[in-house]
């Protein structure tokens, strides 16, 4: 029987299928806990996995430690054989030689983005993390969002904190796994230092912000490792995602945000993106200037914009939302209620009960 041809292997990607294998063979595995922002709990998961292991008669050891550790952290620590830093006149280092010499299966560096000083063996601990792998020494660690450097500018603008120790993406794109440490904002706003811990409502949208670009950024990294693997493994790609995003908004809506994290959105997943006003006609000269920079903001995007005629918001956003396949509705909801709100329920109260199959998703404004 004859060979389909169209599933023949090509002679380049075999070869590059086998260098693969062989490279993985030889390669011990990385495991990234990506958090979003101080205080949700990337490092205690990272050493709680790692303890869980050992317990289980895996050979690990915690090969870097923070200076400053929770409570929590410590009593893991307790439980782990850990390799002490080295003090040098630079700062510490992690004890790469005693490392390789104990030569574990599995090693725990936390604070990857660290610097090492001038003129040691490597500039900076990923660099070290990079050595660890290349031996076959599994590594799990862990960083903060603000830390990856192509992502740097995008946090400091959220959150006003600046850093210099940094990890280039292109490092996390060699993970074999990357796990969000996905903790609530309201949990992070209490713990962490990347916004005032009084977790005011602003603070909880900064963190909401950050959690988005965590998780976008994990998500395109695993796409393109499964790209990677179908490419190398000449598999038909016969499937595809596509989001459609509308947003509606209003003069007093927080437009800025709700299209930019639309547009992110849909840059992500390839899809959509559609701003809707539903017509009003008593909006104030006022609330008519902000709509149209609203407008002019939702066209500079790249998105769809359409404005929408009807007697009851709910109905025809969704009637519209039915009639594009919409997949997500952002919408902005204001914290005061009126005695109307209170007892048959806020116009986004009335769209979350109705969208069934939709994602709502809802901005302070």
């Amino acid at each position: 029987m004859p060979i389909d041809a169209a599933r023949r292997r090509d002679p380049d990607q075999l070869l590059r299928q086998i260098q693969a294998e062989e490279e993985c063979a030889r390669r011990g595995r990385l495991k990234v806990f990506l958090g979003y922002a101080s205080g949700v709990g990337k490092s205690f998961r990272m050493f709680d996995e790692g303890r869980r292991r050992r317990e289980r008669g895996e050979d690990v050891i915690a090969g870097a430690i923070q200076s400053k550790a929770s409570p929590e952290v410590e009593a893991l620590l307790d439980k782990l054989e850990v390799i002490p830093l080295l003090d040098t006149a630079g700062g510490p280092v992690m004890d790469m030689d005693t490392i390789l010499r104990r030569n574990p299966r599995v090693c725990l560096v936390d604070g990857l983005a660290h610097d090492n000083p001038t003129g040691w063996r490597t500039a900076s601990r990923w660099q070290d993390v990079e050595e660890l792998l290349r031996r076959g020494i599994a590594v799990i660690t862990s960083v903060n969002l603000q830390f990856i450097a192509e992502h740097r500018e995008q946090v400091e603008a959220i959150t006003g904190k600046h850093v210099t120790e940094t990890v280039p993406e292109s490092f996390l794109r060699t993970a074999d796994e990357i796990e969000v440490v996905d903790a609530p904002p309201e949990v992070a706003a209490t713990r962490g230092t990347e916004v005032d811990h009084d977790a005011t409502t602003r603070g909880q949208h900064q963190l909401s912000g950050l959690r988005e670009i965590a998780l976008l950024l994990a998500a395109d990294i695993v796409d393109r490792q499964l790209e990677c693997y179908i490419e190398r493994n000449g598999i038909e790609q016969l499937w595809g995602a596509q989001e459609r995003i509308l947003i509606s908004i209003t003069p007093r809506a927080s437009a800025a945000a709700m299209i930019e994290s639309g547009r992110r959105n849909v840059e992500r997943f390839h899809g959509e993106l559609f701003v809707v006003y539903v017509n009003q006609p008593k909006e104030s000269a006022d609330g008519q200037r902000e709509l149209d920079r609203n407008l002019r903001l939702a066209e500079n995007a790249g998105a769809r914009v359409e404005i929408l005629d009807g007697e009851d918001f709910v109905d025809t956003i969704l009637r519209f939302a039915r009639e594009h396949g919409i997949t997500q509705i952002f919408a902005g909801h204001s914290p005061g209620e009126s005695w109307r709100s209170r007892l048959f329920g806020s116009p986004v109260d009335r769209l979350i009960r109705r969208a069934d199959g939709i994602d709502v998703r809802v901005f302070p404004q």
